[in-house]
């Protein structure tokens, strides 16, 4: 009879412990992500939801050099808040909107979601070493209140940053507040929108709203000849119907994002227009859209037309995504 008494005794013993142990399992505390007005919907990944520790984490990682070996650099050394999270000095593509992304880099090498992006910047781009992290104690600390283990790698490292860059989101530009029935364009900006909406302009193809890119690859006839530097898709899938073609960058906050092109060949919006006006270079991959019928030697608009068009695009532009609080370097 003790002998069961002692055994029952052991096992409540048992069950208890296990009680406590569940009730100490750490949960984050989640954060609503919220789509802006008009956005297409996208699901966050079930194994990386948002939330407050996460997010915070991904931002203090996203503005510290400790991501580099060497302490040189961090990501927002590339992408600049002010620019649009992108940088006058290089031809990176903005940091906005990226949850609708579901390809990466010029060529979009990399594809998947946020945080398969993010574990190329971090294990191939940075090249972190991860000690300098699981040395840091203030790290130690964030890793564990965001994912409940000190255990310091490049899939925590990454799902932190994919976090923060799931919430740089632009919709409140000029342009937003007049789809919404807020502001009006100016008449130089509404004339501009008549070309870019139409067959005069053709750039609401590639560049339709809200996100003003289509996930998709292109040739717009920068060149002619490809030979390395310009190959563009071909240079991931070795399909010669590729050579040439870029991802769309979006024209969110465009005003602020130069230089432009994968290459950064052009510096002012004037430049790219003139281009599409005049300078489009035929090859056999180039894209239908730029020869269309009365289209062969470019867009053919005039110099008021020309200007009222990049009016309008930095009609594109949102000061609160410049200047958000929530995006900065955090403290």
């Amino acid at each position: 009879m003790k002998k069961i008494l002692v055994l029952i005794i052991v096992v409540l013993r048992i069950v208890q412990c296990k009680k406590e142990t569940a009730s100490e399992i750490y949960t984050a505390t989640p954060v609503a992500f919220v789509i802006p007005p008009h956005f297409p919907q996208v699901e966050q990944p079930a194994n990386n939801m948002l939330t407050a520790e996460g997010l915070y984490l991904g931002r203090k990682l996203y503005y510290d050099s400790l991501l580099h070996p060497t302490k040189s650099k961090s990501c927002s050394s590339c992408h600049l808040q002010a620019d649009g999270f992108s940088t006058l000095q290089s031809n990176s593509i903005p940091h906005v909107n990226m949850a609708w992304s579901t390809s990466f880099l010029w060529n979009g090498a990399i594809e998947g979601g946020l945080e398969e992006a993010m574990a190329f910047e971090v294990h191939e781009f940075f090249a972190t070493d991860f000690d300098l992290l699981r040395e840091n104690d203030v790290y130690v600390t964030l890793f564990e209140e965001a994912f409940g283990s000190t255990d310091i790698n490049l899939e925590s490292t990454s799902k932190a940053l994919a976090q923060f860059l799931r919430t740089l989101n632009s919709s409140n530009s000029d342009y937003d507040q007049f789809f919404r029935g807020e502001k009006q364009l100016t008449d130089s900006q509404y004339r501009g929108y008549l070309i870019y909406n139409s067959e005069k302009g053709d750039c609401f193809h590639c560049h339709g709203y809200p996100l003003l890119a289509d996930n998709q690859f292109h040739n717009t006839g920068l060149d002619s000849v490809f030979n390395g530097s310009n190959w563009g898709r071909y240079e991931v899938t070795r399909n010669s119907a590729d050579l040439g073609k870029f991802k769309t960058p979006t024209l969110r906050n465009i005003e602020y994002t130069r230089p432009y092109m994968h290459d950064g060949r052009f510096i002012t919006l004037e430049e790219v227009v003139e281009f599409y006006n005049s300078g489009v270079k035929h090859s056999p991959t180039l894209d239908p859209i730029m020869t269309k019928s009365g289209k062969e030697n470019g867009l053919g608009l005039n110099e008021q037309e020309k200007k009222d068009l990049v009016n309008f695009m930095k009609s594109f532009s949102d000061k609160d995504f410049l200047t958000n609080p929530a995006f900065n370097r955090p403290k």
